[in-house]
C-alpha cells in the first residue's frame, strides 16, 4: 500500500523521535547505577589519587556513584582492553594515561586500536618529571651532568618503574637530544627505584614530581631540572631541561576516556563536570599540592592531545628500540 506523502513524512518523523528516546532519557537520567572508573595502576600512586579526586567530584555533582577500580598490570592495557570490550553506556569508564600513548608502539600484539576503539572525555592533569640524581654524584646542573656522563661512559645507571614507563622513555627522549648514553635498570615500580637511587645502586632517575619531591626537600635526592616548559610552583628555584637542551618536553598526563559510540550526550555531560573540577579553587588548590596543573579543555582537545603524544612517543620508542611486548 502506498501511503500519501503527508502521512509518510509524519510516520518517519515520528519514528526518528522514537529511536531517539531511549538515548535523550539515558542521557537525561544518568547515571542511574554505579559508573566505574577503570585504572591501570595500583591504588596509592599518582595517576590512582587523581581519579578519586574527580569520581569523588562527579559522585557529588551528578547524583551518582562513581567508583574507582584499580586493574593494574601489562603497562595499562589490562585495564584499557577492559573498558574498549564494556557496553558504550557511560558506566565504564577509563583513566587514560601517558601510558596509552606509549603503549600503541610498545606492544606488537594489542587486540585494540586505542586511538580507534577510546572515545575521548577530557582531559585532568599534567605533571613534570624531574631529572634526580644521587646526592654523592659530582653534578649539580644539566650541563655538569651532560659533561659527567660523557665522561665517564658505561657508568651511569638509569633507574625507572620499568620498561616502557614515562621514567623510562623520557630518559631515551634526553639521550636522543644530548648524545648522552645511561644503562637502563628497570624495576618494578617507581617507588623501588627511587630506592636505590637514594642507595646510589643507579645513578640516575626521570622522577614524577609527585613521587620523588620529599625526597628531593629532605636532600636525599638531588634535583638537576623539570622536564616541562615551564617551571614547577613546588621548585621554583629548579630550571627546566629545555633552558640547557632547546626542544626538550614530557610530562605525565591523565584524563578520561570511554569505550567507542558512548552516547556523546553523556560524554559532554561528563567532559562538562570534570572541567567544573578543574575550576574549581579548592580542586586547584590540592592539584598544586600534587604539582599537578589543570589540563582542561573540549573532549576534541584532549582527543587531539592523546593523537599528538602517540605519535610523539611513538618516534622515541622506535628510535630507542624500546620493545615491551
Amino acid at each position: 500500500m502506498k501511503l500519501p506523502r503527508r502521512t509518510f513524512l509524519h510516520l518517519a518523523a515520528g519514528a526518528a523521535v522514537f529511536r531517539g528516546a531511549p538515548r535523550i532519557a539515558t542521557a537525561q537520567t544518568y547515571p542511574v547505577r554505579p559508573v566505574r572508573l577503570i585504572v591501570g595502576f595500583a591504588a596509592g600512586g599518582g595517576a590512582d589519587i587523581m581519579a578519586r579526586l574527580i569520581a569523588q567530584w562527579l559522585s557529588e555533582r551528578m547524583g551518582g556513584s562513581f567508583v574507582v577500580e584499580n586493574r593494574s598490570g601489562a603497562g595499562t592495557n589490562i585495564a584499557t582492553e577492559t573498558v574498549v570490550n564494556a557496553s558504550p553506556d557511560g558506566y565504564t569508564l577509563l583513566l587514560v594515561t601517558s601510558s596509552n600513548a606509549f603503549n600503541a608502539t610498545l606492544y606488537n600484539d594489542l587486540k585494540f586500536n586505542f586511538l580507534r576503539d577510546i572515545a575521548p572525555v577530557a582531559g585532568i592533569h599534567r605533571e613534570p618529571h624531574v631529572i634526580e640524581v644521587n646526592p654523592s654524584l659530582p653534578v649539580h646542573t644539566v650541563p655538569e651532568f651532560i659533561a659527567y656522563a660523557k665522561a665517564n661512559p658505561g657508568t651511569m645507571n638509569m633507574g625507572s618503574g620499568g620498561v616502557g614507563s614515562g621514567n623510562h622513555v623520557t630518559g631515551e627522549l634526553f639521550c636522543m637530544m644530548t648524545g648522552v648514553r645511561f644503562t637502563h635498570v628497570p624495576y618494578r615500580g617507581a617507588a623501588p627505584a627511587l630506592v636505590d637511587l637514594m642507595g646510589g645502586q643507579v645513578q640516575v632517575m626521570f622522577a614524577a614530581l609527585s613521587s620523588s619531591i620529599e625526597h628531593v626537600r629532605a636532600g636525599k635526592l638531588r634535583a638537576l631540572a623539570v622536564t616541562t616548559a615551564t617551571r614547577s610552583a613546588l621548585l621554583p628555584d629548579v630550571p627546566t631541561v629545555a633552558d640547557f637542551v632547546p626542544g626538550y618536553e614530557a610530562s605525565f598526563w591523565t584524563g578520561v576516556g570511554a569505550p567507542k559510540s558512548t552516547p556523546a550526550e553523556i560524554v559532554g555531560m561528563l567532559n562538562k563536570e570534570i572541567n567544573a573540577a578543574l575550576a574549581d579553587p579548592r580542586m586547584r588548590t590540592r592539584f598544586a599540592d600534587l604539582s599537578a596543573s589543570a589540563l582542561p579543555g573540549s573532549p576534541s582537545d584532549f582527543g587531539k592531545l592523546v593523537a599528538a603524544e602517540t605519535e610523539r612517543w611513538g618516534k622515541v620508542i622506535q628510535t630507542a628500540g624500546i620493545r615491551a611486548g
